[in-house]
């Protein structure tokens, strides 16, 4: 994954289309206020309030309820952020951080997040409306699982052919992992195993990722009525580099733009703001001026 140097040997500022970042704005901020509203929940626990036990209240507001069992709207947002346990939270935000990563360095935060909030929603209403034609709807839901599904299933659509180690030991594509994955929550929703698990959350956050990458990427008929999703972009540059230089793309390294040549037409002051624009919102979100300016650089740096 390549990296914009500046003549310190110490400092690094993101590629082009992209960037890259271990720890993104939005996967950092979800992995921080899981782990606090955990924190914080289990403290409240510790209280009663007029006799009742605080634990209770706290299920009663933010947990997922059956519909006419104690739902509220609000409660499709706040079940993804409430954990059962201390694994459940650490494997849910390993598999966010994972997994979402790579994504968010490659869509942007915006739409990271976005993707990863319809998920969750899309997840719970599957808990709702559909798991209850299989199981009865016997308890209310939380945890982050049904959003980190559909965070799987784009991983796994995009990054088709990346090795993933199951249990750090065992190589296996992104796209089949996936598929293992999904087809074992199949099977196990629909036998109904008692294992304590919403298994039609989970396939509930992996089908509606699914339809929004594909209206996103324009492959379905009705995609086009869908203005808010954003076009996948992929340029004549990405096209023209190997994936293995970072999602298509070409980049500027171990020289600035004052390198380029004679060309004062673009600054350098320039090029660093289309580079701060592609690490806030991504490459797709730049004008056709600005990815013409990255592009000729490219092409004379390459």
């Amino acid at each position: 994954m390549a990296y914009y140097r500046y003549s310190s040997p110490n400092y690094y500022r993101p590629s082009l289309f992209g960037g890259f970042r271990f720890f993104p704005p939005v996967i950092k901020a979800l992995l921080v206020s899981n782990v606090v509203i955990y924190l914080l929940t289990n403290f409240v626990a510790l209280f009663r309030y007029r006799g009742n036990a605080m634990a209770g209240i706290v299920e009663q507001i933010f947990y997922l309820f059956p519909i006419g069992d104690g739902f509220r709207p609000w409660q499709l947002i706040t079940y993804m952020f409430m954990h059962g346990g201390l694994m459940h939270l650490f494997f849910n935000m390993f598999a966010l951080w994972m997994f979402g990563m790579e994504l968010e360095n490659s869509w942007g935060s915006r739409k990271f997040l976005t993707y990863y909030l319809i998920c969750g929603v899309g997840a719970g209403l599957s808990n709702l409306f559909v798991s209850p034609l299989f199981v009865p709807a016997v308890a209310p839901t939380i945890g982050a699982s049904g959003a980190i599904y559909g965070v799987l299933i784009a991983y796994g659509m995009l990054f088709p052919d990346r090795p993933i180690l199951i249990y750090f030991l065992i190589p296996i594509r992104a796209r089949y992992f996936v598929l293992l994955y999904i087809g074992l929550e199949v099977y196990a929703g629909i036998t109904g195993t008692s294992d304590g698990l919403a298994h039609f959350a989970h396939l509930g956050g992996a089908a509606v990722g699914y339809i929004y990458l594909l209206i996103d990427q324009k492959r379905l008929p009705f995609g086009s009525i869908f203005g808010s999703a954003r076009e996948r972009v992929y340029t004549s540059a990405e096209r023209r580099y190997p994936d293995d230089r970072y999602a298509g793309g070409a980049s500027i390294s171990n020289a600035t733009y004052e390198d380029l040549g004679d060309d004062n037409s673009v600054t350098q002051q320039k090029i660093d703001e289309i580079l701060d624009k592609i690490s806030r919102s991504g490459y797709p979100s730049l004008t056709e001026e600005e990815k013409k300016i990255l592009f000729e650089a490219s092409k004379k740096l390459n």
